[in-house]
């Protein structure tokens, strides 16, 4: 086949576009870093869990490193359109990622054909938080606990559904059909903050969400929290029961949030995000509104413990999809 000078123009150009994207920075632009704006990509639409953590946290980075942070949303198909798409830019560190349990440990799990790993196509940077989920139903929904809401599931089969972003949310809440017989049908949304909404609007019967959209409307009596996962209760909400307490243990699921880069961004370049990072969740300023959201906040964590408790979490989550023999589509 015979290439014109338009194709080897192309194909030249073409070429050298790969090579940018592959080329890790040069000694200059690591010594000088940041120089410019640095974005981060959220998996979800606003109002969300993890686009409050980019901004709180991104703002007070900012500040450290002294570059703005820019939150750039791009949602769908439970967060790994924007994994893709941040594990194909540069590797030159203004490209960061926000990834959640969902996106990152559980999608790795779930998933055989994933063209990505949390821990090999990623570099963990820095743990913004880890929290256990928030069961809410409607505030006038007649349930005054987790057993009155099962049972009446259970009696209202065609009313029973529960709100779902991610598989971590279709975990958690399978998890709770499995312990407890009642039935439920997943409706998908695109953020936390919607899941909230339809069940407030009356449009699902439950969700059991993430804390930071889920705090505001339960303070704002807009809808009611019966439960949290795990086997204790969440500082910010003492009244509320455990999902232990209310007679399901095994509704165990924790989640996590932190920043993330492509792999191959100099190792100096890492360094200065994973310091300013951390120094930022671990700001007074910052940690204080984490923990408003129920979440308890990761600035002590490094970046190597965080990368070991995602290996470990990929694990156990492995585990919980075998035993509820659950099943997702690529």
């Amino acid at each position: 086949m015979k290439i014109n000078n338009f194709g080897r123009t192309l194909l030249g150009g073409l070429a050298l576009c790969a090579a940018a994207i592959a080329a890790p920075a040069s000694a200059q632009d690591t010594a000088s870093f940041p120089n410019k704006p640095i974005r981060v990509v959220v998996p979800f639409a606003a109002g969300g869990g993890n686009d409050i953590f980019a901004r709180l946290v991104g703002q007070k980075a900012g500040e450290i490193l002294g570059q703005t942070f820019v939150i750039e949303n791009k949602p769908g198909a439970g967060g790994r359109i924007a994994a893709e798409y941040v594990m194909n830019q540069p590797r030159d560190g203004y490209t960061l990622f926000v990834g959640a349990s969902g996106v990152m440990s559980i999608a790795a799990a779930a998933f055989p054909n994933l063209p990505y790993h949390p821990t090999k196509t990623f570099v963990p940077l820095a743990m913004i938080a880890d929290f256990p989920l928030i069961l809410v139903v409607a505030q006038d929904h007649p349930a005054k606990n987790v057993k009155e809401m099962v049972e009446w599931a259970k009696q209202n089969p065609d009313k029973s559904n529960y709100a779902a972003t991610s598989p971590a949310f279709i975990i958690a809440s399978e998890l709770l059909k499995l312990e407890s017989g009642m039935p439920g049908t997943m409706i998908p949304y695109k953020s936390s903050n919607e899941m909230i909404l339809s069940v407030m609007q009356g449009q699902t019967l439950l969700a059991i969400s993430d804390g930071p959209p889920a705090m505001p409307m339960i303070k704002g009596n807009k809808v009611k929290a019966l439960a949290v996962t795990g086997s204790k209760r969440s500082g910010e909400l003492p009244d509320v029961p455990s999902m232990a307490e209310a007679g399901f243990p095994g509704v165990n699921t924790a989640l996590w949030s932190g920043f993330f880069a492509p792999v191959n961004v100099p190792a100096a370049i890492t360094a200065k995000l994973e310091d300013a990072l951390r120094k930022a969740i671990a700001d007074p300023g910052v940690s204080d509104k984490l923990k408003g959201m129920a979440v308890s906040p990761g600035g002590g964590t490094t970046a190597a413990q965080f990368r070991a408790m995602i290996d470990q979490d990929i694990q156990g989550y492995e585990k919980i999809i075998k035993a509820a023999n659950l099943k997702f589509d690529n």
